[in-house]
């Protein structure tokens, strides 16, 4: 599958930036404002619960491309249907608080059945940060063979950091950090790093070979569009300095 001109010149950059409104955040408001902020705040994309009146509304007030997220393949035909750019199999951070949980299999299961309802799409999957890193990368191995166009890591929710500060930042993205390092090494797809991710760890998730963050709280749970437009920013610029910085070594 061709992944849209702007994500793959992004991603081939390094400095993809996907802000995420959340997979079970199904408030128009807030969903509207956070893909507004992402946009004036020069994300590359935004990624958006698997809803088709939510794919509307977003593609009326912006122009980024949207990515759905959801866990059942057959909640993205609506949304795909309705305009969305590409699909995303997670973020499964939301599912762990209700004691779900996701294996290998389970994944493998959710990418063929998908692929299979939607063969043309551009297929983005999150490989669980429950999984010893070795089995996160075989996973990720096994699902571009299946025919995943992205990689997406996560890890956030299995951090406890315990400094405040940039070191907690640090510590809070250690585990999508090191999974993007692993992963990207052993795929030829471009790798998304996400969950916990600042726009102190962005830089460093390029550094460990990641093409761009996805980057959720950070941004959807601050009180108002300004603020959110700051954040945006704040990692975009993060992410071009690392790129920048990359380009004259």
């Amino acid at each position: 599958m061709t992944i849209h001109s702007d994500l793959h010149a992004a991603f081939s950059q390094g400095h993809a930036l996907k802000i995420i409104s959340g997979l079970a955040n199904f408030d128009t408001a807030n969903v509207l404002a956070v893909a507004k902020a992402a946009q004036q705040g020069g994300a590359t994309f935004v990624d958006i619960a698997a809803d088709a009146e939510l794919v509307r509304q977003v593609s009326q007030h912006t122009s980024l491309p949207i990515c759905v997220s959801a866990i059942d393949p057959e909640a993205f035909l609506a949304p795909v249907a309705a305009g969305a750019t590409l699909i995303e199999i997670g973020n499964f951070d939301t599912f762990y608080a209700q004691g779900l949980k996701f294996d290998a299999h389970d994944v493998m299961s959710l990418a063929q059945r998908t692929r299979e309802f939607l063969p043309h799409i551009t297929l983005s999957v999150t490989v669980p940060h429950t999984l010893p890193l070795d089995e996160q990368v075989q996973l990720a191995e096994d699902l571009v063979a299946m025919g995943a166009d992205i990689i997406q890591t996560e890890g956030g929710t299995s951090s406890h950091p315990i400094h405040s500060g940039s070191i907690g930042l640090i510590e809070k993205a250690t585990p999508t950090l090191a999974a993007a390092h692993a992963i990207s090494r052993a795929v030829r797809v471009p790798v998304l790093c996400a969950s916990g991710i600042s726009d102190v760890t962005a830089p460093m998730a390029i550094a460990a070979g990641a093409a761009g963050v996805g980057v959720g709280s950070a941004v959807n749970k601050l009180k108002n569009e300004i603020a959110m437009v700051a954040a945006v920013r704040r990692l975009r610029e993060a992410l071009h300095t690392i790129s920048c910085s990359t380009e004259k070594v």
